[in-house]
């Protein structure tokens, strides 16, 4: 880490792409861009410096005519990066009593270390949340002053927020290559139809969930049976009071653990790699990022 704040993780693919590595990778299709790809004749229109002089030359003697080749190139075509926020009410709050999770504070260091780790890999980056009409799609190097913005806004989305956003991504599915890292950050009690997840897997898209929940709170329920806690209404931000009886707490336990088994189950089945966020600290956010980078490296490894 440095002292300026978490340092970005590392992006790593499930699947090996072909050419140069994710970041700085080329497209196939031929375009605008630096490598080249191989020759064809001269075409009206061609520029003049992409003319292969020693090529055409050696065409010219061989027909004995004016002959030009120019030289092809692969396009340059920059990953793209897309983080999508669950920005409902219910995200916007403390998930327990005392020091519980701050959700708010949660979704947005880890929106913002998405947001660098595209910038250290020179990505364009996609911004949804349900909010508006449209994804907001940023080329590499604007997003700084654009990005924090939209995350210091209101949580006032409607519930199915998440399900808004990603279905709003899949309709600009072209703008999106095939590869691209779609991080979807929630904390999925609001669940997404198993049909939208298998719509962007069929897209060949990197699927992130990243799981923004209180361990103690929404993945278990702690032995507090007898007591009062104070709570908050999602919706209006005020605070009320609930008893917990000693076998309404042990009900609340286990339906929340199996509620946290079935989502992780959901996520194995259809292969996706959550990121699990149990914490608003920026810096122990950036490990779990690390830790999940380095689970996709191990992995890679092991599949040569």
């Amino acid at each position: 880490m440095t002292g300026a704040g978490p340092r970005p993780f590392e992006l790593v693919p499930r699947r090996r792409f072909v050419g140069a590595p994710f970041g700085h990778r080329r497209s196939a299709r031929r375009g605008e861009g630096d490598e080249v790809a191989g020759t064809r004749p001269y075409r009206p229109g061609d520029q003049r410096a992409h003319i292969h002089w020693p090529a055409s030359a050696r065409l010219s003697a061989a027909r004995g005519t004016d002959e030009f080749v120019v030289r092809e190139f692969y396009a340059d075509e920059a990953p793209c990066v897309a983080v999508v926020c669950d920005r409902r009410p219910a995200m916007a709050i403390h998930s327990g009593p005392g020091p519980g999770l701050d959700k708010r504070a949660a979704v947005a260091a880890a929106a913002r270390l998405i947001a660098a780790s595209a910038d250290a890999e020179h990505a364009d980056l996609v911004y949804a949340d349900g909010v508006g009409a449209a994804p907001v799609f940023l080329r590499a190097g604007t997003r700084g002053s654009t990005l924090p913005q939209r995350l210091d806004g209101e949580f006032d989305a409607p519930e199915q927020s998440l399900r808004l956003a990603l279905d709003a991504l899949a309709r600009r599915s072209t703008e999106l290559p095939s590869g691209s890292f779609v991080f979807a950050v929630s904390d999925f009690l609001v669940p997404v139809p198993a049909a939208l997840w298998l719509h962007l897997r069929a897209r060949l898209w990197d699927v992130v969930p990243v799981v923004v929940q209180d361990p103690v709170w929404e993945q278990s329920f702690p032995e507090v049976g007898g007591v009062v806690l104070p709570i908050e209404d999602p919706a209006s931000g005020r605070p009320a009071d609930l008893f917990v009886s000693g076998r309404e707490a042990r009900a609340r336990a286990g339906a929340h653990a199996a509620r946290w088994d079935a989502l992780r189950g959901r996520f194995r089945r259809l292969g996706f790699d959550p990121v699990l966020v149990g914490t608003d600290d920026p810096f122990a956010i950036a490990n779990a990022f690390a830790r999940w980078a380095d689970r996709r490296r191990r992995l890679r490894r092991s599949t040569r």
